[in-house]
């Protein structure tokens, strides 16, 4: 195979102030032209930052120091900062991992495609227009000339990501760099995506450099695998031979934490609901220009279930389905527009300010984002103790049962001196479930608690989960577009479709003989579904150490 990119020996270094000297080690890598190889590892192993040493877009203070990365017969760290530009986008791709923070709000979707043609080619203003819009077609956006004339705001998440896709092949580069391009969307859009990737590749022979943590991913869309930790390449080889016969323990232990997706055996739970959830309507309504061209959207459309008492209750479906909108409903951060929310014979749906207050601490949620949800300025365990002392717990106790919380979640107690941005996403999640567990409730809303986490950090956490859901009694509202979660840690599942909850029933039953067509689409949407992960006894613990 001829080699279209090169990496040998690249070591890139920190500033003295860091946690460590270097964010990359030696490392050595290849990218044959028509494949697609996947550099896979947890946050902080570097992934991104050799995609950035290729791109000459490396941060602040950070520098190559020695090795070299051939392209085209000329290393790209001699080459000056004009010289680069010729190269991105002309040459080497690049799609981003958000593509919300990579677009500019302030231009439309069009222009922001035309604007690559404008700075490398000649084309008039016409023949851009229309290679934008063949582009967009290209990437199967359904109204190419609609999405071209909005605004990134305006499209969801798939098809920004789409135009990203787009932006990034319009000049056909020899190389494409997908850093995480699939990490935050729902499982049928990333289907759709991977397979337009693969697609594309086939199609124009473009290699691929794929960034990702998702082994799921990994087993649908690779031809290689390369493996990176604190910096350093550990291992590297076709794809086939690393996600079955690995042989580094880091490499064991991260297939390991890969959840499967056949449900474990069934859990015996009571048949007594702690909450139930009759008839709940969610509506919104956008008034246009006085008050004509109403838009009323039903997000939540008459749904009814019920959460056993110790039991978990997961809520699965694509962006939109009504999934957070009726979790908000539960924990009446939103008020719903009819229906009843049952807790120990109380309707939540009906309490007024006051009364609710009185009731919340019965029903606490974790958020999707560990890192938004916490204040930056303050101390976690004054967060942590900030519902106790609203609902009268002197200030010395909170702080103490605090100290208590982070030891049952798996933190230091003395931790609670710091503050949010000390900590890992795994360990914030980690303070936002002590900081629900304060106030001692019996049911707890988890609204995408592991979706942004890599996965041996969701392993842990699910596996918090469960050990405080058996030793604290908790009955769990889990809400996730994961299947292969919901498979692991759900007793029974619903599954959410435009507002509606359109099959429900044991994990068994949903995952083993799936009814309704939807939820067969979504199953078979999984990335690497025909995958089944290897087991590596023993080696999941060997990631924390």
């Amino acid at each position: 195979m001829t080699i279209a990119l090169s990496i040998d020996q690249l070591s890139v270094a920190l500033p003295a102030d860091a946690d460590r000297p270097y964010a990359l080690k030696q490392v050595s890598l290849h990218l044959n032209r028509n494949e697609i190889l996947c550099v896979v590892g947890e946050s902080g192993s570097g992934k991104s930052m050799t995609a950035g040493a290729i791109m000459g877009l490396l941060p602040d203070r950070v520098r190559a120091e020695s090795g070299r990365i051939e392209f085209e017969g000329r290393n790209l760290l001699e080459l000056n900062d004009a010289e680069l530009r010729r190269i991105r986008g002309a040459k080497i791709g690049m799609i981003f991992q958000e593509p919300m923070t990579a677009l500019n709000p302030l231009i439309t979707i069009g222009d922001q495609i035309g604007e690559m043609f404008r700075t490398h080619s000649k084309l008039s203003r016409r023949e851009t227009a229309e290679r934008v819009q063949a582009l967009l077609r290209d990437v199967h956006i359904p109204d190419p000339l609609a999405a071209a004339r909005a605004y990134p705001h305006e499209l969801s998440g798939g098809q920004r990501q789409r135009a990203m896709i787009a932006m990034a092949l319009a000049l056909e580069p020899a190389i494409l760099i997908a850093d995480e391009p699939t990490t935050a969307l729902d499982v049928t859009t990333q289907a759709q995506i991977l397979k337009l990737i693969r697609e594309l590749q086939e199609r124009k022979g473009t290699a691929v450099l794929f960034i990702t943590h998702d082994f799921g991913v990994v087993a649908e869309i690779a031809d290689r695998v390369a493996v990176m930790q604190h910096g350093v390449v550990v291992e590297q080889g076709e794809a086939d031979t690393i996600l079955n016969r690995p042989q580094h323990a880091y490499t064991r232990a991260l297939i390991s934490a890969v959840p499967p997706l056949t449900p474990p055996p069934i859990r015996q739970v009571a048949e007594e609901s702690i909450l139930a959830i009759r008839q709940v309507n969610k509506i919104y309504r956008k008034g246009g220009l006085l008050g004509r061209n109403k838009r009323v959207t039903h997000a939540v459309r008459d749904v009814t279930l019920d959460l056993p008492k110790g039991g978990t209750l997961g809520i699965v479906g694509e962006s939109g389905s009504g999934k957070s909108t009726l979790a908000r409903c539960v924990v009446r951060l939103l008020d719903p527009n009819s229906g009843h929310i049952e807790f120990d014979n109380v309707d939540l749906a009906s309490l007024g300010r006051r009364e609710l207050r009185e009731h919340a601490r019965h029903v606490q949620m974790v958020f999707q984002d560990p890192y938004g949800s916490l204040n930056p300025r303050r101390r976690v365990g004054e967060l942590v103790a900030q519902g106790p002392i609203v609902h009268g717990t002197p200030c010395q106790q909170a702080l103490a049962e605090a100290r208590e919380l982070f030891e049952l979640v798996g933190l230091d107690p003395d931790a609670t001196r710091r503050y949010p941005h000390e900590f890992s996403g795994g360990q914030r999640q980690r303070i936002c479930l002590a900081r629900a567990l304060a106030l001692k409730p019996r049911v707890l809303v988890a609204d995408e608690p592991v979706s942004a986490l890599d996965v041996s950090v969701q392993a842990q956490v699910l596996e918090l989960l469960a050990r405080l859901r058996q030793q604290l009694g908790l009955s769990l509202l889990f809400i996730t577009h994961d299947l292969r979660v919901a498979a692991q840690i759900c007793d029974h599942i619903a599954v959410m479709k435009n507002g509606s909850v359109v099959e429900h029933g044991t994990a068994a039953q949903v995952f083993g003989s799936p009814g309704h067509e939807y939820t067969r689409s979504l199953l078979d949407a999984v990335p690497g579904r025909h995958w089944t992960p290897p087991s590596f006894a023993g080696d999941i613990e060997r990631i924390a150490a």
